[in-house]
């Protein structure tokens, strides 16, 4: 296909630009078909959405294409002209451009989704938004295709997405009544893990002066046995990670995703109030501010700004402290003392961590004090090549192991498939941030989990309607969405994740004669670890 296509002008401040298009030639693509658009003008449309599949997934034609592409002629017979078609197609006025993608689940877990919602049959497709610099060259159009092929491409007979798709490009309801269309976006104000690689690989690849940022959502397709109410989502946490993402029932409001806001002024908490004391102003400030201050951290506090700074103190320094005296990041319980069955231990929960290494300490290079543990390795050889001469060396070194395991508990438990994700990714970063030149080689997962209860498969142990956090994601959902979200980051970044294990436990305790507690990993227990390498002479001892 050879196509011509003279630029809009691109202002932002203007919302009626035009669009002259002129198609030279098209080529027919079995089993799609190319209907060729004789010349044309467009006018009111600020941005112009076309997009198909060829059977092999070659072929997206993105915004201003002269052309578009359907499996067979009853899939435009709604369309009266060729005129309506493109008007059908003139997206908002938002200076924006989207174009969809690939299918977004697989076969299995869209059938498991219909079961869900009680659908007859569901399809999902990748919706990808650009927030454009300015209007795109030809080999710009065509670098941003290359980059947003991916992933297995829809079947092109298959009813349910052909009515997805159609009423994406239109930015409309779907024709068939009994088909509901919910889109599924990052929350406003966030920008998605997908797109800072997006963004990020797209100025690598000579895009960065015309594409600000590529964001992603998703378009998901249900058709159900009678038409559902205008703004009712079945089973929405099914369908949406609500952390991370919305969902709706009308197409998104781009200005809101790709919407930047000047920062905040700051603020200061006043501590000499006549009718409050600086305790009861911090004490307020803390639950306002949500940051899960103690008592002796708010008395510490109130002496710095009082005796030492002699003022208030900011929202942001606030906000800091807050963060770097947190259990995340001081480790306060596994450093404090422990009573335990009236005996007060001689150690805390890190000495006692540490007393293995204290004693047993061979073959230990470095321990507790660096991004990961270094263990005793052996002489190695490795290829590099030489900056001075060009050619590659053979150089021999004592290579030593990298071993790292921590949790990412919380954050998988709320939201289970990221959270997993940036488990492994802060794992991977520890590993590589050991010493110099050390290399991330393989990892590993753990998760602990309570009673699966997985739908037709309950197990005789399994104890029903025992309840968990409503901020916490159930263990089935954990199980399902956390392993891929691990597994996928590791993939991304080139690190095969090679073994783990998985358990589950929810049982009874007696606590007293009389006593029965219920006893599990309700909030699960999710381990992210490696191994690598670091070579000796580069390694600081």
């Amino acid at each position: 296909m050879c196509a011509t296509i003279r630029r809009p002008s691109f202002d932002r401040k203007s919302q009626n630009p035009t669009i002259s298009v002129s198609l030279l030639h098209a080529a027919a693509l079995a089993p799609t078909r190319i209907r060729p658009r004789s010349p044309c003008r467009v006018s009111d449309a600020q941005q112009l959405t076309s997009v198909g599949y060829s059977s092999s997934h070659k072929h997206i034609l993105s915004v201003f294409q002269a052309c578009y592409i359907t499996p067979d002629a009853s899939a435009t017979r709604n369309l009266k002209s060729e005129e309506a078609l493109f008007e059908a197609m003139a997206a908002s006025r938002d200076p924006y451009l989207v174009i969809p993608g690939s299918s977004a689940f697989s076969d299995f877990r869209l059938a498991r989704l219909a079961q869900s919602i009680g659908a007859i049959k569901v399809r999902a497709i990748w919706l990808h938004f650009i927030n454009p610099h300015k209007a795109l060259e030809d080999d710009e159009f065509r670098i941003l295709g290359q980059l947003l092929q991916y992933g297995d491409a829809p079947s092109s007979d298959d009813r349910v997405y052909q009515t997805l798709l159609d009423a994406v490009v239109r930015s409309g309801n779907p024709r068939d009544p009994n088909t509901a269309i919910f889109y599924v976006c990052p929350r406003p104000g966030t920008t998605s893990p997908w797109s800072s690689q997006a963004t990020s690989i797209a100025h690598v690849c000579t895009l960065r002066g015309c594409v600000k940022r590529i964001e992603r959502g998703m378009a998901i397709a249900a058709t159900f046995e009678r038409p559902l109410d205008t703004d009712f989502i079945p089973r929405p946490d099914s369908l949406h990670d609500c952390m991370t993402q919305t969902i709706n029932r009308f197409p998104p409001n781009l200005n809101l995703i790709f919407a930047e806001h000047d920062p905040a002024p700051a603020t200061s908490v006043s501590l000499e109030s006549a009718d409050s004391t600086p305790q009861a102003a911090l004490q307020k400030a803390n639950r306002t501010l949500g940051l899960a201050l103690d008592a002796s951290e708010i008395e510490y506090l109130v002496d710095a700004y009082t005796q030492q700074l002699k003022r208030g103190p900011v929202d942001v320094e606030l906000f800091m402290f807050a963060q770097v005296n947190s259990e995340h990041c001081r480790h306060k319980q596994f450093n404090a003392d422990w009573t335990i069955d009236g005996m007060r231990k001689s150690r805390t929960l890190f000495e006692m961590i540490r007393n293995t290494h204290h004693k047993h300490p061979k073959y230990v290079v470095s321990a507790y004090s660096d991004n990961a543990a270094v263990l005793e390795g052996e002489e190695a050889s490795f290829w590099a090549p030489n900056h001075i001469s060009g050619e590659w060396n053979q150089t021999k070194e004592t290579v030593h192991i990298l071993a790292k395991v921590e949790t990412h508990n919380h954050p998988t438990a709320v939201s289970p498939y990221p959270g997993a994700a940036t488990g492994q990714g802060g794992e991977i970063r520890d590993e590589g941030a050991v010493g110099r030149g050390s290399k991330p080689k393989a990892g590993l997962a753990g998760f602990s989990v309570s009673d699966l209860l997985i739908p037709g498969c309950e197990q005789p142990w399994e104890m029903k309607d025992v309840g968990k956090p409503a901020h916490i994601a159930s263990s089935l959902d954990i199980m399902i969405e956390a392993p891929i979200g691990g597994a996928a980051f590791n993939n991304e970044f080139g690190r095969p994740c090679t073994t783990g294990y998985f358990r589950t436990l929810l049982t009874k305790v007696s606590t007293s004669e009389k006593e029965v507690e219920i006893r599990g990993y309700c909030k699960p227990i999710i381990l992210v670890g490696g191994v690598g390498t670091v070579g000796f002479p580069s390694f600081p001892l």
